[in-house]
């Protein structure tokens, strides 16, 4: 007797066990990973076919095909492209041979995980002439921003060029109940954003393919942009990956170029858009109080000794919070 489990097709492609029963027909296209209204299909061993949503934050193909006229890293090659009425998009394209680090990790050896690193830092070099002097996507439209919180602080009129523009979108993101003292001390500490730089995004290990013990490709070029040309470095700081994530950007850190204070900065601002209640944001607010006390500034003084200072900061972009460069 059939049950009803057997009976039941897929919701995908129709497909059902009693149907596969009638025919010698095997599917070679499935469904291996899916993600909010992104799912990844292998379409035999050597394509891959993408199936994105509306809410993708920018279009894959567009920075595949812009990656592989600019530069020399390993990337899938697209095939076709097509774009649905309702914003959904179908993209085929070649499939990196190998695993991903992810699943790798435990079975290489610690020089061969030094030396992708170290390759891979070595790729995302040639990123680093690819700039811009807005931040934004390959078309135009604003950079991604995973830890946003409801609308941007900016509108159409601001200018994209700025670093105010790049404040009041990360602005958006800090936790409601950072206090507006700590909130003109982070913008005041806030590195220079320019160039824009084109970045990756998301060098997580499940992004990272190796084949043999080698690099053998960098995929999942959704979140790329022209960014700050700091963060690409930054946002290998934290992860949500899990420790061989964090070992992993550990190593590749090494090989990038540093910038100490956008390193503090960051995490600074990461962790007030994750509470107030965390280790690093209690504080900094507690910091950022004794310094007012001591100095009996004001709430209207710090707003507005942000605006002299970002006027003065027009003059002479090399100014640096020190009080930034003794936390970890």
């Amino acid at each position: 007797m059939l049950t009803r489990r057997s009976t039941v097709p897929c919701s995908a492609c129709s497909f059902s066990p009693e149907r596969q029963r009638c025919c010698n027909y095997e599917s070679h296209v499935k469904l291996f990973y899916e993600a909010g209204d992104r799912g990844v299909w292998a379409l035999g061993s050597q394509l891959i076919l993408k199936d994105r949503g509306p809410s993708c934050p920018t279009d894959e193909n567009a920075n595949l095909c812009f990656v592989k006229k600019n530069t020399t890293i390993p990337i899938p090659t697209v095939i076709a492209h097509h774009e649905e009425g309702d914003g959904h998009a179908l993209t085929i394209m070649t499939r990196i041979p190998g695993e991903n680090l992810s699943e790798a990790w435990s079975k290489l050896t610690d020089d061969q995980k030094d030396n992708i690193a170290k390759e891979t830092a070595e790729y995302l070099l040639q990123l680093r002439s690819l700039q811009s002097d807005r931040l934004e996507c390959l078309d135009g439209r604003p950079v991604f921003n995973k830890y946003r919180r409801g609308e941007d602080n900016c509108d159409s009129a601001q200018d994209p060029t700025s670093d105010d523009y790049v404040w009041n979108r990360l602005a958006a993101s800090l936790d409601p109940a950072v206090p507006e003292a700590v909130r003109c001390r982070l913008r005041r500490s806030m590195p220079p954003t320019q160039p824009f730089t084109y970045t990756h995004n998301d060098l997580t290990h499940v992004n990272i393919m190796v084949q043999n013990g080698k690099l053998s490709g960098i995929i999942d070029w959704e979140a790329a942009g022209y960014y700050p040309v700091w963060w690409e470095y930054t946002r290998t700081i934290v992860t949500s990956e899990g420790l061989e994530d964090m070992k992993w950007k550990g190593l590749l850190r090494q090989y990038m170029p540093k910038t100490r204070e956008a390193k503090c900065w960051y995490l600074d601002w990461f962790w007030l858009c994750h509470g107030v209640d965390n280790e690093r944001a209690k504080e900094l607010i507690q910091e950022v109080e004794e310094n007012r006390s001591e100095e009996g500034v004001t709430e209207k003084d710090e707003s507005e000794m942000g605006e002299a200072e970002e006027d003065e900061s027009d003059k002479d972009d090399s100014t640096e919070d020190e009080s930034m460069e003794h936390k970890s």
